[in-house]
């Protein structure tokens, strides 16, 4: 009988250490693309197959749950964060993906997936998805929704609320010219935040003026093009809401670029409280959403649908609340 390859078989022959085939194996950093190449190069000539592999085709059960994030910005490693510590004392493992920036664009999610369930993951967590639902043989739970129809399970903040109680402080302060720098049209947080801001204003009797309206896209860079133009207008707005800290932060540094003193000048509100945002110089005021607990009530929701559980819902929307910091003032007079 053929003796099995082992990973020390595979060691040997690619000159590099045990841990190193590991990495190449599982897909982990940590090793060089030369390296993972000629370490895959020995794994297919010797017929290797990684105990993690040969364990799932026994059983169908990888014990590995996946994340998958479009990039690992502040907001996914804050849901990483509190996956991670949701699973810590379980016996399930973590496995995060991100895919190649030359497969981005909508849909990507998909081929993830593909290369993903059923042989290295048994469930998957999917943040700000650019699809609707996906054909998977594993339980999937999306963290900060797509626009569309509700065909998987999700975890949300009150996104509504949320905005509504930003632009509700933003005129408690006395402004009413109050931007609005929204997020990707794609996800349901960005939609439901415009809504909040529109109602808000509405409420306060307040004329809605669609040239105070940018799209950030989420997007440091892209938020920092559109505050250039929004706060070079002749009859700028004296406070932006934006719909996510990075854009805020953007926004920020744009303004003091053009000359312009944050709050003195501008006063700008985010959305999620990501850990910059305390350390930010002036700190930024920010609507508070629980990311590490979005990610842990995923987990969970993941965990009962892999055991063949029925949830008490399939649809969990957690609360938000104002955070009070300096970068919020009323406007000066004549502003």
């Amino acid at each position: 009988m053929t003796r099995r390859t082992t990973i020390q078989d595979v060691a040997a022959a690619a000159g590099v250490s045990v841990s190193t085939v590991s990495k190449a194996v599982n897909g982990r950093y940590g090793i060089s693309t030369e390296t993972s190449r000629r370490v895959l190069e020995v794994v297919e000539r010797l017929g290797y197959e990684s105990s993690l592999i040969a364990s799932s085709m026994r059983s169908r059960r990888t014990g590995v749950i996946g994340v998958l994030v479009a990039d690992f910005e502040p907001f996914s490693a804050e849901i990483l964060k509190g996956v991670a510590s949701a699973l810590h004392e379980s016996r399930l493992d973590l496995l995060a993906y991100s895919a190649s920036r030359q497969h981005e664009g909508a849909g990507w999610e998909q081929r993830s997936l593909s290369r993903l369930s059923g042989t290295l993951i048994d469930g998957a967590i999917i943040v700000t998805p650019t699809v609707v639902g996906v054909n998977t043989e594993v339980p999937i739970v999306a963290v900060d929704p797509h626009t569309g129809r509700a065909d998987l399970p999700t975890v949300e903040s009150d996104n509504f609320g949320g905005a509504l109680q930003a632009t509700d402080y933003l005129i408690e302060l006395g402004h009413t010219r109050i931007a609005f720098v929204a997020g990707r049209p794609d996800l349901r947080s960005s939609v439901l935040r415009d809504a909040g801001y529109r109602r808000a204003l509405e409420m306060a009797r307040i004329p809605f003026d669609p040239a105070l309206v940018r799209v950030g896209l989420y997007e440091h860079e892209t938020a920092r093009s559109t505050a250039a133009s929004l706060l070079s207008s002749p009859n700028r707005p004296t406070a932006v809401f934006a719909a996510n800290d990075l854009s805020a932060i953007a926004i920020i540094q744009t303004a003091a670029e053009l000359g312009l003193e944050v709050p003195g000048d501008l006063s700008v509100i985010g959305f999620d409280d990501v850990p910059e945002a305390a350390r930010l110089t002036p700190p930024l005021t920010t609507i508070r959403q629980s990311m590490q607990t979005m990610g842990a009530a995923a987990a969970g929701l993941l965990v009962e649908l892999m055991n063949g559980e029925t949830p008490d819902s399939t649809h969990i929307r957690l609360p938000t609340r104002l955070i009070r910091r300096a970068t919020t003032a009323p406007p000066r007079a004549g502003g």
